[in-house]
């Protein structure tokens, strides 16, 4: 999909004037150093370290300087078939992404997924239903929201695709993945998602999470949704 394509699309730009009327309205902070009137200033997006194509394994996104696939892929191939990151987890991003997440600034979901739809065109995959890491029914009470699915509900709208809620459920509470090591992260989501075969069978599906420090959520997730024929 072209940038034409997007500018081009009426749901989406409505959606945008929405956003836009509110910031008008209630002038927003930004969310990587707390400027008045943007929630997400052109400063702090030029500040995010990005992982570059031609510096990171192909599959699970980690840096790897020679491209193609690192090592651990290439012994223990993972269930997804690619997995990016639009920037590493530092800096002003993660200012804006702990905002997104625990200060309530919903706002951010929308100015965050717009480098999200720049990604993706460069990517270019050819994906026909988008969703997000779910939480569990403890946590969501209490957030009020999923913060995944505040960046992949405008992305899903932009790119013209399909987006549900219900493609993948947390069926077990657990302790937050905050503190825990690569193998107790591991550990702490194995078996805890399920995905809804009438949804996700035979389609290409974009998962969405708001961090990957290890990855492990986005595996099992993405198990539950190959053994759901996705």
């Amino acid at each position: 999909m072209t940038l034409a394509r997007l500018q081009d699309n009426p749901a989406f730009a409505l959606y945008q004037i929405a956003w836009k009327t509110l910031d008008w309205l209630y002038p927003p902070f930004c969310g990587g150093c707390g400027k008045l009137g943007w929630r997400w200033c052109s400063e702090c997006h030029a500040q995010v370290q990005r992982m570059e194509e031609t510096q990171i394994c192909q599959q699970c996104g980690n840096s790897r300087p020679a491209g193609g696939l690192c090592a651990h892929c290439q012994s223990q191939p993972p269930p997804y078939q690619a997995l990016r990151s639009r920037g590493i987890f530092s800096g002003s991003l993660r200012n804006a992404i702990h905002r997104l997440k625990y200060g309530r600034d919903v706002g951010l979901g929308e100015a965050l997924a717009q480098p999200l739809l720049e990604k993706l065109q460069q990517l270019n995959w050819s994906i026909n239903l988008i969703s997000a890491i779910p939480l569990s029914k403890n946590r969501l009470k209490q957030r009020g929201y999923n913060q995944a699915g505040l960046l992949a509900r405008p992305l899903a709208l932009g790119w013209k695709v399909a987006y549900s809620t219900r493609a993948i459920q947390r069926i077990k509470d657990t302790p937050t993945q905050v503190g825990l090591s690569a193998p107790q992260r591991r550990e702490n989501v194995r078996g805890v998602f399920c995905a809804n075969p009438r949804l996700v069978q035979g389609r290409s599906v974009l998962l969405i999470d708001d961090v990957a420090p290890s990855g492990s959520t986005m595996r099992e997730c993405a198990i539950s949704l190959v053994e759901a024929g996705a």
